[in-house]
């Protein structure tokens, strides 16, 4: 077996072997075997408003830093966020203004938090729900915003990313989910990093968004 083949496994099996994150499921829509985008808005959704804006700047820029053009939701509508929660209508407006901007793509991510693993699938709020466009997934669980309480006995966070086509000639604009375990909640620096790091793989080996470039991690460049 090639040297350097073997010294790449080792590499990202430590690199996993120090992760909070293990990717626990992976669906990707069966016709669509490649997905570029043009320009993604990254969106986070979480009643903290400090880790949303952590988690959306680190998840752009390692984005950028594969080749993608990435942009946070905060640096683009900041004064979409305030304390009422957001109508269809609205949702659709917000929709429309992005692909005038250029967007061809949305990448949600949402925490849901459980107790222990053992609960995850009775526990989990619309995890066994498939949405069929952003604004139906933000819509149903735009209430994570503003419940400050929603994680606090939790030890264990459960987080979902979504990668929505904005198609507006197509029904059904998911092109993949993955669900994410994140072990390590009281360190939330390093939880989001890994979390970060886990979902850029998912997503370059399901060959989207990230196609062309070597896969940067964030802290380890392979």
């Amino acid at each position: 077996m090639n040297k350097v083949f073997i010294y790449n496994l080792l590499i990202i099996g430590l690199l996993w072997s120090c992760s909070s994150s293990e990717l626990v499921e992976n669906w990707k829509h069966p016709d669509i075997e490649v997905f570029e985008s043009e320009k993604v808005l990254v969106v986070g959704i979480t009643a903290d408003s400090k880790n949303r804006k952590s988690f959306e700047e680190r998840l752009s820029k390692t984005l950028q830093k594969n080749g993608v053009n990435a942009i946070t939701s905060l640096d683009l509508f900041e004064q979409f966020y305030d304390d009422s929660p957001k109508t269809e209508e609205e949702l659709y407006e917000l929709e429309k203004e992005l692909i005038q901007e250029g967007f061809d793509a949305i990448l949600l991510s949402k925490v849901l938090g459980v107790e222990d693993k053992v609960t995850v699938v009775s526990s989990m709020r619309n995890l066994d729900r498939t949405f069929n466009n952003f604004r139906e997934d933000y819509y149903q669980n735009q209430e994570i915003y503003h419940d400050q309480d929603y994680y606090e006995e939790y030890q264990i966070f459960h987080a979902q990313s979504t990668l929505y086509c904005i198609c507006p000639e197509k029904e059904k604009e998911v092109i993949w989910q993955g669900s994410i375990d994140v072990t390590m909640p009281d360190n939330i620096k390093k939880a989001i990093k890994d979390y970060v790091n886990m979902l850029v793989w998912a997503l370059k080996e399901q060959k989207l968004l990230i196609v062309k470039h070597e896969l940067y991690y964030e802290g380890v460049d392979i």
